[in-house]
């Protein structure tokens, strides 16, 4: 097998793409001939050694892939070698094989393609734990989603309208705008050009949005708040932009309006019945055409170099994922 094996933290140049001995799985385990793999934030973070889960080095990164389970380990019947399963154990997925636990793989059903199965658990379980289960959204309420052409955004824009939400789509650029309306969004605002706060005011007749879906942070988050709804949510997903913000208190106290943290990782360790039906819930929509990840290209595995840097660019539409 080859993979991408980070053994000093210090960023996406020092990887290296080296051949090794193709492990055996352990009780517990199965080994995945990886097809997919996707380029997710916490990728670059955990090789820059910033992200909050340290892997023992030195460590293939790689958080989320699908492939074909070539065996299985001791105690493992949930999976057959052969099947079609997606998985995000937060390492191991840029390279040809890895060893991955059972309990993560998430079976595929047929139809369920590798690129967009690669692309799926991060995203539209943040979402959907998100927008759900922290953020409470009913049908008919209006949802502002920063970084909206990203993996993350554009994942929530579709799971919003699923339920029946309004969307306002906040990003960075015309084009950018233009993918959103294109999977559902009602409105969009260009932050590059418009007032964030003022334009989030206009597009909801001054009520404001009863649900902000933040994945950036930064300089974005306080005029975002400002524009909530009385009784709103302000969820936050991570800082993308880089900052923390630190946030005026008085304003969530003006306006009755909740600041919830949305840690999806944590959910599906601790409740992990709920996190499996969620999961389950989500493949239906897939089956049903009511989601489907953004795609914006896909590249062999042996150029993630020049992946990270496209992804860093801030051009990317979607994800991007890398294939074997």
């Amino acid at each position: 097998m080859h993979a991408w094996l980070c053994e000093n933290p210090v960023g996406v140049d020092a990887l290296t793409w080296k051949e090794m001995p193709t492990p055996q799985p352990k009780a517990g385990e199965v080994l995945i001939e990886i097809k997919a793999a996707s380029l997710n934030f916490p990728d670059l973070l955990i090789v820059q050694n910033k992200y909050q889960m340290k892997p023992v080095l030195p460590f293939v990164p790689g958080s989320e892939y699908a492939g074909v389970v070539q065996a299985v380990g001791e105690g493992v019947t949930s999976l057959k070698v052969g099947q079609h399963v997606a998985c995000l154990s937060g390492t191991g997925g840029f390279g040809t094989h890895t060893l991955a636990p059972a309990a993560l793989c998430l079976p595929l059903p047929p139809g369920f393609p590798f690129v967009d199965a690669a692309a799926f658990i991060m995203t539209y379980a943040t979402g959907h734990h998100a927008l759900v289960d922290r953020g409470q959204l009913k049908a008919g309420e209006t949802v502002l989603v920063l970084g909206a052409a990203g993996g993350v955004g554009t994942a929530a824009i579709q799971i919003a309208k699923s339920m029946g939400a309004k969307v306002i789509a906040a990003t960075s650029s015309d084009d950018k705008c233009a993918l959103c309306k294109t999977i559902g969004a009602d409105a969009t605002i260009n932050y590059s050009t418009q007032d964030l706060r003022e334009a989030a005011k206009a597009l909801t007749d001054g009520k404001g949005p009863d649900v902000i879906y933040d994945p950036v942070g930064g300089a974005l988050a306080e005029p975002a708040l400002r524009s909530i709804a009385r009784r709103g949510r302000y969820l936050v997903i991570g800082f993308a932009a880089g900052p923390i913000p630190a946030l005026p208190w008085n304003l969530p106290l003006l306006k009755g309006a909740s600041i919830v943290g949305v840690y999806w990782g944590d959910f599906a360790k601790y409740e992990p019945k709920a996190n499996a039906a969620m999961m389950m819930a989500l493949a239906q929509w897939y089956g049903q055409g009511k989601i489907k990840p953004v795609i914006d290209r896909t590249m062999p595995m042996a150029e993630l170099k020049a992946a990270f840097a496209h992804m860093g660019s801030r051009s990317v539409k979607g994800k991007l994922v890398m294939v074997n």
